[in-house]
């Protein structure tokens, strides 16, 4: 099961659907891992109901950063803001369906934090955010 997940982040990193950048959008944020480089910037329109109706992300990284970024877009686009801000690290972990050490962790974690900061309207983003 493993391997499919791993074609799966694979083909994400190679063939990401929500690369991008929305102008204008109304929420954006990006930030980085300084452990390791990775970049990630997420940009948002929410309509008048609150429901987050387009999604992008641009950066660069590791496969399991991009990839990460990628399959959250896929799964918040239509979701409203609150729906958004439930979202935890075991949900994207799952998406992402492979076991991985402390260091990768940061690296797949990017794009929540970064989301979650944007959602909230915060200044930095904090490991906290994605607990």
């Amino acid at each position: 099961m493993d391997d499919l997940y791993r074609e799966q982040i694979i083909d994400r990193y190679k063939n990401p659907q929500y690369r991008g950048h929305l102008e204008p959008a109304d929420i954006t944020f990006e930030d980085d891992n300084p452990l390791c480089g990775d970049h990630i910037r997420i940009d948002l329109r929410v309509n008048s109901d609150g429901i987050v109706s387009e999604v992008a992300f641009d950066g660069h990284g590791c496969a399991i950063s991009q990839a990460s970024a990628d399959l959250l877009m896929e799964t918040i686009e239509g979701k409203s803001l609150e729906e958004v801000k439930k979202l935890s690290k075991n949900d994207l972990l799952e998406m992402l369906g492979i076991e991985l050490g402390p260091v990768r962790l940061k690296c797949a974690l990017l794009s929540l934090k970064v989301l979650k900061a944007g959602v909230y309207g915060l200044g930095e983003t904090s490991d906290e955010l994605v607990e």
